[in-house]
């Protein structure tokens, strides 16, 4: 794929796939601005280099309707659109809608070094159904178009495969990041790799687990993903390197103090350290010692560290820690499908554009 600083920006208008889909509350406060501060750096270029900037984004799952007109409010990127011009000290063009004339026409009516930024993609079905009319629709608004949002990269969305296709693309410093810090964790890691996958659904993780015991010289994995993979008998690659919690608290809402002990002693010796997925019950503070305490052996390790996952990544700002960890991942899904080896549509259509 075309990294951003070989396009020629200057007086074109440039469509740039974020990642706005952030935590609002019910007065459209936003909770975590992680991800639009990681965005923030491509959108300044881009201003820096004249471009006319329009913004696109989902947001939340909306009911998409018939008539997109019909909108439900708590899902509106408008929030968004009051952030971004206090981050940017620039004004930022609130448009609300995707489509139509009067889009087309405000969009159109941007000078160079002016931003905006459209409604909810995801108001419109033909969004998430990859709708060739819907991405075409979305192409004719711009002449260049940038994909920052690593997070969708694994969504078969219009916004996400259809648009490079009209366009010529290239990716966002957001997005070339990522990959470059997920690609030197898997191809060139400092040794001892230790990998940490807690949560949930073992379906979704035993490939991402089989994959990484490739690589790691240990993978930790968390109480349920534990009991789900001997329930289900599910077979891993590397059973060897697989170490489960020997013991668990409130019947296993979180890991016992000889995990506890045991996982810090691995993780203090490693080199290269990958988190993703909380140990326990962390929305209950009863059991989130264990979570706090890997993750404080992790920063303590010096070790280069890669984390991700919404799970993770929520409870790591909740510690305020974000910058105690080398590459903190924009994505979730997205990251654990390319780590698995998956090729993730959105590489897939920006890579017609080598």
């Amino acid at each position: 794929m075309r990294t951003l600083k070989k396009a020629n920006l200057k007086n074109k208008r440039v469509i740039l796939r974020c990642d706005f889909n952030v935590p609002l509350s019910k007065k459209g406060v936003i909770l975590d601005d992680y991800k639009i501060k990681k965005t923030i750096p491509t959108i300044e270029f881009l201003i820096s280099k004249g471009a006319k900037v329009i913004l696109i984004s989902h947001f939340g799952r909306p009911k998409a309707k018939d008539n997109p007109k019909i909108k439900d409010k708590k899902y509106s990127l408008k929030p968004i659109a009051v952030y971004l011009e206090k981050a940017l000290k620039v004004k930022v063009k609130f448009i609300p809608d995707c489509l139509g004339e009067k889009t087309k026409k405000e969009v159109f009516e941007l000078k160079p070094k002016e931003v905006a930024i459209l409604e909810n993609l995801r108001f419109y079905k033909g969004e998430e159904q990859k709708s060739e009319k819907f991405a075409k629709e979305l192409a004719k608004l711009g002449e260049i178009y940038v994909n920052d949002a690593f997070g969708v990269l694994h969504r078969d969305h219009a916004s996400v495969v259809g648009i490079p296709k009209y366009l010529p693309s290239f990716a966002g410093f957001l997005l070339e990041k990522e990959l470059k810090n997920l690609k030197q964790m898997m191809k060139n890691p400092a040794k001892p790799l230790i990998a940490i996958v807690g949560g949930a659904k073992v379906k979704t993780k035993a490939k991402l687990i089989n994959r990484l015991s490739e690589i790691a010289d240990f993978v930790l994995i968390g109480g349920l993903i534990a009991k789900e993979i001997k329930a289900k008998d599910i077979y891993l690659n590397y059973p060897k390197k697989i170490i489960a919690p020997i013991d668990e608290t409130a019947n296993g809402k979180d890991i016992g103090e000889k995990t506890i002990s045991f996982f810090r002693e691995k993780i203090l010796s490693a080199k290269t350290i990958f988190f993703n997925g909380v140990m326990g019950q962390t929305e209950n503070s009863k059991y989130r010692k264990g979570t706090e305490e890997i993750l404080r052996a992790i920063i303590k390790s010096g070790a280069f560290s890669v984390a991700g996952g919404g799970e993770t990544v929520e409870f790591i700002s909740s510690l305020e820690l974000t910058s105690k960890i080398s590459h903190l991942s924009t994505g979730g899904g997205a990251m654990i499908a390319y780590l698995a080896g998956e090729k993730l549509p959105g590489i897939r259509a920006l890579d017609r554009w080598k």
